[in-house]
């Protein structure tokens, strides 16, 4: 085994140089194995690319201030303040959030309290509590949720409210 990492098949000939080439950017090298004496297999995909996976806050993480980030987040800890992003936020069982979120979409399992703005998809599972208003452009909630506060559900809802307020006449004017 030694011997194949050094570059040394095992009749002792010499197959690189002692210094090889480093490898290309974003490829793994591969070392030569003997089949015989190797029962882990190669890994025939390159490795995950780092940011389409997930970030996980567990459920012994307290932060007290603002969480800004790019791609997926899980929650499963205590986060007093506010929460913004651009990608995906899960709310695990666990989790206790006090304080304001805005996100592309989110999925709660746990507490929130505080008002949620998303632009896509807010999915309320059936333990899942939310004390505040929830804007979004799609809003599900299962049986067993407890939601309390207002919800503004469409793409641009407040185009829509002022539509139909100038299509009705106006709305009361005062003289």
């Amino acid at each position: 085994m030694l011997r194949q990492i050094i570059g040394q098949s095992n009749d002792g000939q010499k197959e690189e140089a002692a210094s090889p080439a480093p490898p290309p950017v974003g490829r793994t090298p591969v070392l030569s194995q003997n089949p015989a004496s190797s029962p882990q297999p190669q890994r025939s995909t390159p490795p995950p690319n780092m940011t389409s996976s997930k970030n996980v806050l567990a459920n012994d993480v307290e932060i007290k201030g603002s969480i800004k980030f790019s791609h997926d987040l899980i929650i499963d800890g205590r986060i007093e303040g506010e929460v913004h992003s651009d990608g995906a936020l899960t709310v695990g069982e666990n989790a206790n959030i006090k304080g304001e979120i805005k996100t592309r979409t989110v999925v709660v399992f746990g507490k929130v309290e505080g008002n949620v703005t998303v632009q896509e998809r807010c999915e309320l599972k059936s333990n899942a509590t939310v004390h505040g208003d929830i804007a979004a452009g799609t809003l599900s909630i299962e049986e067993g949720a407890t939601f309390m506060g207002q919800s503004q559900v469409g793409k641009r809802p407040e185009a829509g409210r002022a539509a139909a307020a100038s299509s009705s006449g106006g709305g009361k004017q005062q003289s």
